[in-house]
């Protein structure tokens, strides 16, 4: 069997080896500029993307998707930061990691499909917008304060707007012409008139971007220094080279921290959210898959544990399923899993040997790469297709973002499924039965489950039928029907001699009434009823 598995992962090294290299060339940008949104470490982002590459994949049941740190987690992650400090922060991860294995073994898998989609989108929307304003200012260069521009979240709720104000008032125009250019060449890659040629639609746009960053900096700092990026605003990889080096550099927890109650919380909003994340993008890779291969579910939350678990032991970020590297895999061409373990390798080579060419980054590439990223997750598009789909769906999507961009993302999340909650229970509310009227004759049909909520309505409709009517209550539609709606019913059956009422019952267990026939012509009016 062993022998088997082996041949079928040869027989695409063709494929898999170069979309692993496409892979690695995405996410190294996106690994530290991830690390430097979240307030973290640079090597920290890449410490991430290694486990990712070379722990995820392997547990994983899905052959194309790709494991990462996410922009998704940022918020968290920055908080977590600020409040335990970074191994405090470390600490949290591997616990979100051991709750996710939790998860697995829970077969909660299924946890996605019970989260609204538009409370979803709103959270995802709601973190493009703070990663917008939280990279505004590497991309201007804001040079008053270098150790605050590394931390992503401020003291007070309006400071990231404050901040982002503070940063117009010092720039750099260094930095402003390589984020400028940057985003140029990411939104040129997305063009039809790069795509359609074979040799520049191979070279992934966020590498292009970095190269250029690169080129520019030595440039300017040997001929022309007024224009050259400081070096705080760049990449601040440790000096590695080698293995042994490589270790020494790995941090453990703080595990004092976990006698702190609240880590707890921290650590479960990571797991929720980011196997949320992972469940989403999980769906939409099997959906590209050209093979429409499925991966289970609570496998991948296996995978997804055991990778935050070696993550945070390891000195590295949260981790997720990634859409942008998982689709990025599937553009080039993957087959099987050994691209993304291919491109963990290349990960681990490059942070190992590389370390001095990456610290020639410039900040602004990653926060170019990161804007156009924010951008995709909040788009205008976005805000009219959920206003297209109506109110319902409008609202808990809205209301999802203000809450996360005024308070924070776990009681914005909070506030946006109460919100999602009560659409729905008034979808059902105001849909639950019917009552229809044909002169004397009345027909009152229960619609779907009617619930100890539709007690008061139902008596209202029930009283609104005039005396010496005949009346048919047909519950074939309901599967359920909760006592109070049964009780309600059989005190209307007891009371309607009195008013000359007769009744038939259809298809309603638990009570009793009156044979008769109903006349369906000429039907006058049709009520609607709660």
């Amino acid at each position: 069997m062993l022998h088997k598995h082996l041949n079928y992962y040869f027989r695409y090294l063709n494929h898999d080896v170069p979309a692993g290299v496409v892979v690695f060339l995405v996410a190294l940008p996106l690994c530290l500029g991830i690390a430097v949104a979240s307030g973290a470490p640079p090597f920290s982002g890449v410490v991430a993307g290694i486990v990712g590459g070379l722990i995820v994949s392997v547990f994983s049941g899905s052959q194309l998707s790709v494991s990462g740190p996410a922009a998704g987690l940022t918020v968290i992650v920055a908080l977590a930061a600020e409040k335990y400090g970074f191994r405090g922060m470390l600490a949290a991860t591997m616990l979100a990691g051991l709750m996710q294995l939790a998860m697995a073994v829970l077969r909660a898998g299924v946890i996605g499909a019970y989260f609204p989609s538009a409370v979803i989108k709103g959270m995802l929307a709601a973190i493009g917008v703070i990663l917008i304003m939280k990279q505004l200012p590497h991309a201007l260069g804001y040079d008053a304060d270098a150790e605050s521009d590394l931390s992503f979240v401020e003291d007070d709720s309006n400071a990231t707007f404050s901040f982002v104000w503070e940063a117009l008032g010092s720039l750099s125009l260094g930095a402003i012409v390589v984020s400028v250019v940057s985003l140029a060449i990411l939104l040129l890659w997305e063009t039809p008139l790069i795509k359609k040629n074979r040799f520049l639609s191979l070279a992934p746009a966020p590498l292009i971007a970095v190269l250029f960053g690169v080129a520019y900096n030595l440039l300017t700092t040997s001929a022309f220094p007024a224009f050259a990026i400081q070096a705080q605003h760049l990449v601040a990889l440790p000096p590695i080279s080698g293995p042994a080096d490589f270790i020494g550099h790995l941090q453990l927890p703080d595990f004092s921290r976990l006698k702190d109650p609240e880590i707890f919380v921290t650590a479960a909003t990571l797991a929720l959210v980011g196997s949320l994340e992972t469940l989403l993008s999980l769906e939409a890779a099997d959906k590209l898959d050209p093979l429409k291969r499925t991966a289970p579910t609570n496998q991948e939350l296996t995978a997804q544990g055991v990778g935050n678990f070696v993550s945070g032991m390891l000195g590295g970020l949260p981790i997720t399923a990634v859409i942008v590297r998982s689709s990025a895999n599937i553009n080039a061409g993957a087959h099987t899993k050994i691209a993304s373990i291919v491109h963990g390798a290349l990960l681990l080579l490059s942070v190992m040997f590389l370390a001095h060419f990456l610290n020639m980054i410039p900040l602004a590439c990653l926060a170019a790469v990161l804007l156009l990223t924010g951008y995709k997750l909040a788009k205008p598009q976005l805000l009219m297709e959920q206003y297209a789909k109506g109110f319902n769906q409008f609202a808990p999507f809205a209301i999802t973002i203000a809450a996360i961009l005024l308070t924070d993302l776990l009681k914005g999340i909070a506030i946006g499924m109460a919100v999602g909650l009560f659409f729905v229970l008034r979808a059902n509310y105001f849909s639950a039965f019917t009552l229809t009227k044909d002169g004397r004759n009345y027909l009152l049909r229960l619609q779907k489950d009617l619930s100890f909520l539709h007690k008061a309505p139902l008596r209202a409709t029930l009283e609104s039928i005039d005396e010496g009517s005949y009346v048919v209550i047909d519950g074939a539609r309901a599967s359920f029907i909760d006592h109070d709606i049964l009780e309600a019913l059989q005190d209307f059956i007891l009371a309607a001699g009195d008013d000359n009422i007769s009744v038939e019952l259809k298809n309603v267990r638990g009570l009793s009434g009156q044979n008769g026939s109903v006349r369906r012509e000429g039907i006058e009016s049709v009520v609607s009823c709660p």
